[in-house]
């Protein structure tokens, strides 16, 4: 897991770092110097446990609170560093706000120099620290006297980080891999060197990597965690990555960037969050204020687009969307903290719902309900409100991790689990129960209208049932819904479409006359029955003419010859025997070998010949015609 230190400058966190790890973790020649943190440190604690804390040092003067915002992001607990002699400071509250803004789940509070106050006053400093704490989720807390100098207090400080561990959570190794840089250097002989601590999943050598938001891609040619070689890295662990490849350039990516290993990773310029105000701030988040967005160790600037009316005053939650001035790479429920543009202070944070959202400006009930649980529900709701929100787009399945921050064998686990009314299957994509429920009406009004234009159609066409849906909507989506419909026993399959189940083509008393009028005329005519074209007008001419003749065919009266020739199924019938029994034998026939059997001229001759070769009753070669036997 990753402790990470918070408090003032100059109040002992990196002296207790020491005296805890055995690591000094001012690096630079300038913090030796000026005897205080500029930059993040790190340091590696072993408990007498067996488990182990990542340890991220962070700066404490005001000046490097953005280095302080990157180190806090993805910590599991945080100390708390408070000195006895003089208490609570403005960074104190500050950090202490920034931690609470990034939900880290547990802290710990060390009173730092202890051996250099009275009883009396140590008292006082405790009281006010659990003052300080009272309205924060750290109420209670444990508080413990140490004095790095001294080494006082400081077993019974790793017992209490081990307890706070045990409550935390843990990384999760089977997650997507996200390492966010916070240094680029290069060393000789090696080149190119990343360093950060990794969020999630794992890394190993030989790995295949991409920088976003660069878009550059690399490999993993070996690594370091907490400064020992290493053949795998796994979440929690300070992790430094030499690369090779066109990716591994210095000049191209810097702090701020992310190293991942899944393809499904992208790079946003919007993000859809809930945000709540520090409640001392003196700032008010107005629509179209410019600020900074810390993610990680990124720092991008942003406007801010209000979903709601009123500003958000101190202490005030709500909606907003950030449009981003550069790219970030954000993961759904990941947390961000907003400082203002100018003066840089620290004035919000909150919770990303929509790593990569749609323009919005207002929310309509059915999106803000689906945005809370995507901030704030179970995985269940998450993978739903993902869905919802989506809306006719969709969200490909291997999306939804990034979308909903669940690990991939979550959202297969949630996935099975979900029924089929709360989510559709189509083709790669996934569509919420809303878009599900109205495309099935949809669909079905688009049958029903299909009967209704035309009640002679045995059955809708495809093209027509999928046209009911938006034509934005993909067809793969009309598709898993006609054949959750056909399963489901709404519609049924016939004939290459679809129809309500129990349809039957129903003809009118005059329809049933006009048909039978037909059926007479291409029945009287035998073999050679009139052309479409030289049917009656007054039939030919009825709008309803063709579906009529269709209808004929389908109920098996009647039979296609060609474009034009409609024939008498009882007379092709008879005709096919008469063949058999005449010519079955016979090889490299000619028209006028067929004239007994067919007895019709040649306008009629050649199209019956060919229908006949359809069938397979005769065989075209290149000698002339055969019949086959029997």
């Amino acid at each position: 897991m990753i402790l990470g230190t918070a408090g003032h400058i100059d109040h002992g966190k990196t002296a207790l770092v020491e005296a805890l790890t055995g690591t000094d973790t001012d690096r630079l020649q300038e913090e030796k110097a000026r005897g205080i943190t500029i930059e993040l440190g790190f340091a590696e604690l072993e408990l007498d446990d067996g488990s182990a804390f990542g340890v991220v040092d962070v700066p404490g003067h005001e000046a490097f609170v953005r280095a302080m915002v990157a180190g806090a992001a993805g910590m599991d607990v945080v100390l708390l560093v408070v000195a006895a002699e003089e208490g609570i400071m403005p960074q104190t509250r500050e950090h202490l706000a920034i931690v609470e803004l990034l939900g880290v789940p547990q802290l710990v509070v060390a009173l730092t120099k202890c051996d250099l106050v009275e009883e009396e006053w140590l008292e006082l400093v405790e009281a006010e620290v659990g003052e300080t704490l009272a309205s924060t989720p750290y109420r209670g807390a444990t508080m413990v006297r140490t004095s790095a100098t001294e080494g006082t207090g400081l077993e019974e400080l790793k017992a209490a980080l081990r307890e706070a561990g045990g409550r935390s959570r843990s990384s999760d190794v089977a997650d997507l891999t996200r390492l966010p840089l916070d240094r680029v250097f290069t060393i000789r002989g090696t080149g190119t060197v990343v360093t950060g601590t990794l969020w999630s999943g794992s890394l190993g050598v030989d790995d295949r990597v991409r920088i976003l938001p660069q878009g550059l891609d690399a490999r993993v040619r070996s690594l370091q965690v907490h400064g020992r070689d290493a053949g795998r890295a796994t979440a929690g662990a300070r992790t430094a990555v030499a690369l090779t490849g066109d990716g591994a350039d210095r000049e191209l990516i810097g702090r701020g960037s992310t190293l991942v290993t899944d393809a499904e990773w992208s790079a946003s310029r919007m993000l859809t969050a809930w945000v709540r105000m520090v409640a001392d701030t003196e700032w008010m988040l107005e629509h179209n204020q410019r600020v900074h967005v810390h993610l990680g160790t990124a720092d991008v600037r942003a406007r801010v687009a209000l979903l709601q009316d009123a500003p958000l005053g101190p202490g005030e939650e709500g909606w907003v969307q950030l449009r981003l001035e550069e790219p970030m790479v954000a993961r759904g429920r990941d947390r961000i903290v907003i400082r203002a543009y100018s003066p840089v202070t620290t004035i919000g944070g909150g919770v990303v719902a929509e790593s990569h959202p749609p323009k919005r400006t207002r929310l309509t009930e059915g999106e803000r309900e689906a945005l809370h649980q995507m901030a704030d529900g179970t995985s269940p709701e998450r993978l739903a409100a993902s869905l919802e929100l989506a809306g006719w787009e969709g969200v490909k399945r291997s999306h939804l991790p990034i979308r909903t921050g669940l690990a991939p064998e979550e959202v297969e686990t949630v996935l099975a689990s979900m029924g089929e009314d709360q989510s559709v299957v189509a083709g790669s994509g996934l569509f919420g129960s809303t878009v599900g429920a109205e495309a099935r009406e949809r669909i079905l009004r688009a049958v029903d209208a299909g009967h209704a234009a035309d009640p002679l159609l045995a059955a809708v066409p495809l093209a027509a049932a999928r046209a009911g849906l938006p034509a934005w909507a993909p067809t793969e989506l009309a598709d898993a819904v006609i054949e959750r419909l056909v399963k489901g026993g709404a519609l049924e399959a016939f004939g290459g479409g679809v129809r309500r189940v129990g349809h039957e083509a129903r003809l009118t008393p005059e329809q049933e006359r006009v048909s039978e009028r037909i059926l007479a005329l291409l029945a009287d005519g035998g073999l050679a029955p009139p052309l479409l074209d030289e049917l009656p007008a007054e039939i030919t001419n009825r709008g309803d003419f063709l579906p009529l003749l269709r209808t004929l065919e389908e109920a098996g009266s009647v039979r296609q010859v060609s474009e034009t020739l409609y024939v008498s199924t009882d007379e092709l019938d008879a005709a096919e025997a008469r063949i058999r029994s005449t010519l079955g034998g016979r090889t490299g026939l000619g028209p006028a070998d067929f004239r007994d059997a067919l007895p019709v001229t040649r306008k009629h001759l050649i199209p019956l010949l060919n229908h006949f070769d359809g069938r397979g009753i005769t065989l075209r070669t290149g000698e002339g015609r055969d019949v086959p036997e029997g």
